[in-house]
Parts: C-alpha cells; sequence; structure tokens
C-alpha cells in the first residue's frame, strides 16, 4: 500500500491550515504552521492565480490527508455517500470519522490518526470483545472499544491520553481512560466535526 513517508508539516503548509498530522507537536510553538504560514517550497511565498477546480482540488486533497485515505479509496467513499440517504458532503464527512483508525484517535488513545492506524494494524484493540485491526473498519452504535490488559502499559497510549482534553472528545462517544475502553453512543453528526472544512467543493468536484 502505497504510503507518504515526506515531512508532515509540509502538507498542513500547502493546504494552508493546521490538519493535526502530528498530534500534540500541532499545538505547540513548535508547529511548523504557524512559523512559517506559507506553501514549502522556493515559490511557496509567491501569488497564485485560484481557479474553482483548484480551490475544490485543494479541499479534497486536505480532507485525504487529514484521513489518510488514498485516491481511490477516497472515491470509493464518495461513491457510496452519493448513492446514501442525506447530504453527500456531510454523509462523506461522517463515514470517514467512523472509521476505526479515526475513533482510536478521537477518543484519545492516539496522538495522531496515523499513529492510531498503527496501533490498530498491531493488534492493540478489540472491538466488542474481538480483535479488530482493519483501521477502515466502521464502527456502529452501541460498539465498545477496549485495550486488553497485556498491552495498556504502551507508553503512546499512556501519553495520548494525556493531551486528549486538549482537542476535547465528541459528543458522539464515551471513553472510560482508567479501564481503557471507549464506547460509541451514536453516530456523528454533520455538527459534530469541528475541522474547518467546506464538503460542498468535493462534491462539486466529483459532479463534474
Amino acid at each position: 500500500m502505497a504510503k507518504y513517508n515526506e515531512s508532515k508539516c509540509r502538507l498542513c503548509r500547502r493546504e494552508g491550515s493546521k490538519l493535526f498530522l502530528k498530534g500534540d507537536r500541532c499545538f505547540t510553538d513548535k508547529c511548523a504552521c504557524d512559523r512559517r504560514p506559507y506553501a514549502p517550497g522556493q515559490h511557496g511565498r509567491a501569488r497564485k492565480k485560484t481557479t474553482d477546480y483548484a480551490t475544490q482540488m485543494r479541499e479534497k486533497q486536505k480532507v485525504r490527508r487529514i484521513y489518510g485515505v488514498l485516491e481511490r479509496q477516497f472515491h470509493n467513499y464518495f461513491l457510496k455517500a452519493a448513492l446514501a440517504k442525506g447530504v453527500t458532503g456531510a454523509t462523506l464527512l461522517t463515514t470517514l470519522e467512523r472509521r476505526l483508525d479515526s475513533v482510536v484517535y478521537r477518543l484519545g488513545f492516539a496522538n495522531s490518526r496515523q499513529q492510531a492506524r498503527q496501533l490498530v494494524r498491531h493488534g492493540i484493540f478489540t472491538l466488542n470483545g474481538r480483535k479488530a485491526n482493519i483501521p477502515s473498519l466502521l464502527v456502529r452504535t452501541g460498539d465498545v472499544l477496549e485495550v486488553p490488559e497485556k498491552h495498556r502499559k504502551i507508553p503512546v497510549l499512556a501519553d495520548a491520553q494525556q493531551v486528549v482534553a486538549r482537542r476535547g472528545l465528541p459528543a458522539w462517544l464515551e471513553v472510560d481512560g482508567a479501564a481503557f475502553k471507549g464506547i460509541i453512543k451514536a453516530l456523528p453528526q454533520r455538527e459534530d466535526i469541528q475541522t474547518t472544512i467546506n464538503e460542498n467543493l468535493i462534491v462539486e468536484l466529483y459532479s463534474k
């Protein structure tokens, strides 16, 4: 599977906003997006003409990078959202938010979605009592995510629990830090996603 191995801070600078790809570092004064608020590269400071297509493409790339999915996978999510009932853009975002790696991140068991994806791949979590190692698995209302006793001493988990208060816990999730357990109380709604995203631009891009 393709993987981005370059500097993650370059992605934030390219999109012109914080994507919180490096976890706790994004909340400190070391954040490259704050220190160098312009696009990377030799011509990053140059003024550029922005077309409607470019604006739509940048918004799509921003969402892809936030959730760490590849182009084909993202397009498949869009196609399913377009066929589902409701508003296509909102359905797309809430589906991405329901991914297991995203839920692990939201619950505070990882500092970033990439770290959450790695932990899921390594089989650190159980979902409803069964081992879950597929990051793209979609959670449902009533699901219970837990860290088995043998994995609870992993330093990464303890560090992540300390910083979850900075980004807040969504209303559709409930977490018991002492028991290393999270509960999906309800499915996420569009208003639960606080990241600044204009999903209508993505719908317009794919509708051409």
